[in-house]
């Protein structure tokens, strides 16, 4: 965690020298950052790592000599420092992003040129930069031990008209990996927004679904929401449900930034509140900011059952701790728990009707 009273200090790990001038210059007028260096390869970057103790490093991916994933492994073993990888994205480029935030990354966005005018993409850059200094990274001795203890899988009986929406971002990608595989093949329809550029939604839904019993794919428009399904929205998409007589279906629809952001958490709860009431389970985890909240405390009003990870366990606890300071909160579990709590709801709603 970084001195509230001082710039946040940042090392751009980039192998282009246009890209270094580019942030540098860019950045530096943000008076909440201060650069205090560059490196055109990981090797260059460790020794600045060392010598300057940055608060935060940007971190392109495809670099000479080493690729930034393998560094950024290097660098969570033995000296986790908060990294954003700033790439040029594209769908191909998916997977490769994806792991970066396996490796560790707290972020991941595009470059200028691709989703970004320079001008947009380096104020979005300093906001999360200014998040990114807020989070604590310990480091990774072993890519099992962190997820060592196992999650129970409960069975449930057939519940073709309950629904469970999930809201997540900054730490969710691993968050929603961790618990999605607990979930068994008959549980609730799923609908997920998980904060993330569109170049990878649909290879983080594929990542998931080779992990997990319930089927996982990226959100369709017009799809149904059926049990032992999770759908996850599309980026630069706001992902709602909507009801047809017994059934849910997913409408996916471009349109405005809401509570900052698109898809948006807000956006998903309202329609599932107005859709689904008590039938619903909200989930809130790990993320920052207060996108999302308004929405849970719409489920809460409606009647749903609403689950929020505890601030231990979140990467960030922005989105969980504004939902429980608006009153949309009926349960606070840590991470691991949140499948079994889910669950119980379901199962309780079912016996009670």
């Amino acid at each position: 965690m970084t001195d509230p009273n001082r710039p946040v200090r940042v090392l751009i790990v980039d192998d282009s020298a246009v890209v270094r001038q580019v942030f540098t210059k860019e950045l530096s007028k943000d008076p909440g950052i201060e650069i205090v260096g560059t490196a055109a390869n990981p090797y260059i970057a460790r020794d600045k790592v060392v010598e300057l103790k940055p608060d935060v490093i940007t971190l392109d991916v495809e670099m000479p000599r080493m690729d930034g994933i393998a560094f950024l492994r290097k660098l969570m073993q033995f000296q986790p420092v908060p990294t954003i990888v700033v790439s040029s994205l594209t769908e191909a480029k998916g997977p490769m992003a994806l792991e970066a935030l396996r490796a560790g990354a707290v972020d991941v966005m595009c470059k200028p040129g691709s989703a970004y005018t320079v001008g947009e993409m380096s104020v979005d850059l300093a906001e999360r930069i200014k998040i990114a200094a807020k989070i604590k990274v310990e480091p990774r001795r072993s890519s099992e031990g962190k997820h060592a203890s196992p999650i129970a899988r409960t069975a449930l009986a057939r519940t073709t008209n309950k629904i469970i929406a999930i809201g997540t971002s900054t730490g969710g990608t691993e968050a929603l990996r961790r618990i999605l595989p607990a979930f068994p093949k008959n549980c609730p329809g799923i609908v997920i927004v998980q904060h993330m550029p569109e170049q990878f939604t649909s290879s983080f839904a594929q990542s998931l679904d080779r992990d997990c019993e319930i089927e996982v794919h990226e959100a369709i428009d017009g799809e149904l929401v059926t049990p032992g399904k999770a759908i996850v929205a599309q980026g630069a998409h706001h992902l709602l449900l909507r009801r047809s007589g017994g059934d849910y279906h997913a409408q996916v629809k471009p349109g405005p930034l809401v509570s900052r952001h698109r898809p948006s958490v807000d956006v998903l709860m309202h329609s599932v509140a107005a859709a689904a009431g008590a039938n619903a389970v909200g989930v809130m985890m790990t993320g920052m900011g207060r996108d999302g909240a308004e929405g849970m405390k719409a489920m809460f009003d409606a009647g749903a059952h609403t689950v929020v990870q505890n601030e231990a366990t979140c990467v960030v606890y922005g989105m969980p701790k504004r939902a429980v300071e608006l009153g949309g909160a009926r349960e606070i579990v840590p991470l691991d728990e949140i499948p079994n709590a889910v669950m119980r709801a379901v199962n309780d709603a079912r016996s009670a009707a």
